[in-house]
């Protein structure tokens, strides 16, 4: 029996928990493992080599939840970063209200 290939899970399971939260009227956050490759974020709000990003549509504008990562824009102090996150970089995604996630 030869072994069927599959791509990951982890991007369907972020967008699901993602529409899950908002469709809640709660406030999803994500954590980030900066230390994964791609990963691109305002190094100064690093902390212990993760962030926690808040990804509300009021928080980030336009959001692009794609087959591999996660990319919007942000500011941060004032200044607009753009944010990319590879979703092996996203270690837990939940509610910040009621912490109701992964």
């Amino acid at each position: 029996m030869s072994e069927i290939s599959m791509t990951s899970n982890k991007p369907y399971i972020v967008r699901a928990f993602y529409q899950w939260i908002t469709d809640n009227q709660l406030t999803p956050y994500v954590v980030v493992d900066v230390n994964v490759y791609g990963v691109l974020v305002p190094m100064s709000y690093v902390n212990d080599g993760q962030i926690i990003l808040n990804v509300s549509s009021s928080a980030v504008g336009t959001i692009a939840l794609g087959n591999d990562s996660i990319e919007f824009s942000a500011r941060f102090g004032g200044k607009l970063e753009h944010i990319y996150i590879p979703y092996g970089a996203i270690a837990a995604i939940y509610a910040k209200e009621n912490g109701a996630g992964t």
